[in-house]
């Protein structure tokens, strides 16, 4: 097969987040509106700050801009993390950092996937903050026992999905066909089930527990629960969101 059939990391990154945006749009019509009303406000910053314009050509961050992405994910097992960095190991991305949310009185812990060097990162830098449930945080033994039954029953990944990343991983590389289907695949993963897989008294005793045991464990995926755009003026940002309709935080994060 011709070498130049094969497609880099950094391409299957740039697909895979492009898909992932466009979906999450379509789950969340207000991410549309955010990501008009950030570009338009990042337009503004460089037009009115010619030297900021002039670093971000001058570093090749320009071209990217549009296309920055930092979303969010929770798992609930180990082995659905470890599925998780094979997949994001696909795209060239790697876990970056540890931290314990549990001092913050969140049951889980969490490190980011992305890129790690250099040249990679200035192509995409698309990262994924990826949090692990943490079940000996659930104080309830028979609810504790209880979530970790009906986690043990789910498959967030499809099955194709999972041929692809063995495929990857026992050829290193992958066509431009095959890439295109793995993106397709794996952001099954990633999509909103509008359906709980368990039953009303179940769901409520675990958001009773924590809310986000309550949103890990219901649901048939790791569905993205949020996805953010880079903005030049967060300030700005936080400031108009009220006039398109969105609701901002009460603090900014990051």
């Amino acid at each position: 097969m011709p070498a130049h059939d094969f497609v880099s990391p950094d391409s299957i990154r740039a697909q895979f987040s492009a898909a992932m945006s466009l979906m999450y749009k379509q789950e969340v019509p207000l991410y549309g509106t955010l990501l008009e009303l950030v570009s338009e406000i990042n337009q503004q910053v460089m037009a009115q700050q010619p030297k900021v314009a002039e670093a971000l050509r001058w570093t090749g961050e320009i071209e990217r801009l549009d296309q920055e992405r930092h979303g969010a994910i929770r798992v609930g097992t180990a082995e659905e993390l470890a599925t998780i960095a094979r997949l994001f190991a696909v795209m060239g991305m790697q876990p970056v950092g540890y931290y314990d949310l549990s001092s913050a009185g969140v049951p889980v812990h969490s490190t980011a996937f992305r890129p790690i060097d250099d040249a990679a990162l200035a192509r995409n830098p698309f990262r994924v903050f990826t949090s692990l449930l943490r079940l000996e945080l659930i104080a309830n033994a028979a609810l504790r026992q209880r979530a970790a039954d009906i986690l043990s029953r789910r498959d967030i990944f499809t099955p194709r999905c999972r041929e692809l990343i063995a495929l990857h991983e026992q050829q290193g590389e992958f066509t431009a066909a095959e890439a295109r289907e793995f993106v397709q695949q794996a952001l099954e993963t990633f999509r909103w089930h509008q359906h709980a897989t368990v039953d009303q008294s179940t769901y409520q005793a675990l958001h009773q527990a924590h809310r986000l045991i309550a949103d890990v464990v219901s649901f048939p995926g790791c569905h993205i629960n949020h996805l953010t755009p880079r903005t030049l003026d967060i300030d700005r940002i936080q400031a108009l969101m009220p006039d398109y309709g969105i609701q901002p935080k009460a603090l900014i994060e990051g």
